[in-house]
């Protein structure tokens, strides 16, 4: 289930959710799977929506997600991808610049997940490991006791994302993988955080300590394209996008970082998903 932050439920895409669950509940389904996840056919449908030959595709999309195109820059697009990509109008998302405020670093539906001494969160009853998530068990340590806040995109957010607060950034890492959807259908039989490809690095922030930002890539999203190397960053400037389909934020905070907010923590308790968008409040440093 997914809200927004009035409290309303938003409906999801029920056709969607069949064919994924056609795909990873059968057995035949996941044979089939193994076609669909692999990153060869995601550079292959890459290079296709990178053509002019994906511009067909288009208007078709934005009549079935209902996408009110008047927030995005009004421009002729030259392939699929680049309308995928597509900026926001100025305005359109104001970044929230209060210092103490902890903000959203992307449209998406978001929950939140408590880390344990052993470095393990739960989703859906399966143990997830930071470890795994990073691929190093001796950085995954200094999150013991904090949180792991996963923000989900699908196929109509806007896919680029920004930086939660100012500060310092170290190189990014990146791990390859398979490329699983990042619906919460799939999680019900893969760890799609260990299994995916994805992209990471750690923010020494000026009011939440050292974060890491993980981007995960998603069934035919094989490009993470990250703007910056090492660099000085500064709240709400672009750190990058995802390029084609839905895809997937994780930040991981220390042990009392930030206090979420109230209405956020009672959806993740209850499985439910939260609306949030890019630079807005989702939460207070302590």
């Amino acid at each position: 289930m997914i809200k927004n932050r009035n409290g309303e439920i938003i409906v999801t895409n029920e056709k969607q959710n069949k064919l994924l669950k056609s795909l990873y509940g059968s057995a035949g389904g996941r044979v089939f799977l193994k076609l669909l996840t692999a990153p060869a056919l995601s550079k292959a449908a890459g290079a296709f929506m990178d053509s002019p030959l994906s511009k067909p595709l288009i208007k078709p999309f934005i009549r079935r997600g209902g996408i009110d195109m008047s927030q995005f820059e009004n421009r002729k697009f030259r392939s699929y991808n680049d309308f995928f990509t597509r900026k926001i109008r100025p305005g359109r998302r104001p970044v929230d610049l209060t210092p103490e405020h902890l903000i959203s670093p992307c449209d998406s539906k978001l929950t939140v997940y408590h880390i344990d001494s052993r470095r393990i969160f739960r989703i859906k009853g399966s143990r997830y490991r930071v470890s795994d998530l990073l691929n190093n068990k001796f950085m995954a340590k200094r999150y013991s006791g904090g949180l792991c806040l996963i923000f989900r995109l699908e196929v109509d957010d806007y896919h680029r994302y920004c930086y939660i607060d100012s500060g310092i950034k170290t190189g990014n890492t990146y791990i390859p993988g398979e490329l699983h959807t990042v619906n919460p259908i799939a999680l019900e039989r893969y760890n799609i955080y260990k299994r995916n490809c994805r992209e990471y690095t750690t923010l020494h922030t000026r009011n939440f300590g050292d974060v890491v930002q993980i981007e995960v890539g998603a069934m035919l999203v094989g490009r993470i394209c990250n703007n910056h190397s090492e660099a000085k960053i500064y709240r709400g400037m672009e750190k990058g996008r995802f390029e084609f389909g839905g895809s997937t934020i994780v930040l991981l905070l220390e042990k009392g970082a930030a206090k979420i907010d109230s209405d956020i923590l009672r959806n993740s308790s209850e499985g439910i998903e939260t609306v949030v968008k890019f630079g807005e409040k989702i939460g207070t440093a302590v």
